[in-house]
């Protein structure tokens, strides 16, 4: 699976921005899809999940009711809104693709995309 991360870009604190991530391959709908955000000098960390079918998300606690995880299986293209966005929220954001759930949310042997810049100001 080859995935191409966009949608990043330079954005006001409570602003919002939406990414997007593209696969490629005819069995996207097998994988479930997440992601994840490194800032500068820090770990990368989970952001959110979403299965195959798209009926089951998960989100990390720092974004929760902020950020919402979407798919279309049709297009081969997995998106994140970020609403209420936060100084804090600046990070390059990776959109990653396992077969298993929780196996993406681990974080370990996912297939990756190249990351897309966010920044937020204050």
């Amino acid at each position: 699976v080859q995935l191409q991360a966009s949608g990043g870009g330079l954005v006001q604190a409570g602003g919002s921005l939406r990414l997007s991530c593209a696969a490629s391959g005819r069995t996207f709908s097998s994988y479930a899809m997440g992601w994840f955000r490194q800032a500068q000098g820090k770990d990368r960390e989970f952001v959110a999940v979403i299965s195959g079918s798209g009926g089951h998300t998960l989100y990390a606690d720092s974004v929760k009711g902020r950020f919402t995880i979407s798919r279309d299986n049709a297009e081969n293209t997995v998106y994140l809104q970020m609403n209420s966005l936060k100084p804090e929220d600046t990070a390059v954001y990776y959109c990653a693709a396992a077969l298993n759930f929780n196996q993406v949310v681990g974080g370990r042997g996912n297939y990756w995309g190249q990351g897309t810049q966010v920044t937020v100001s204050s």
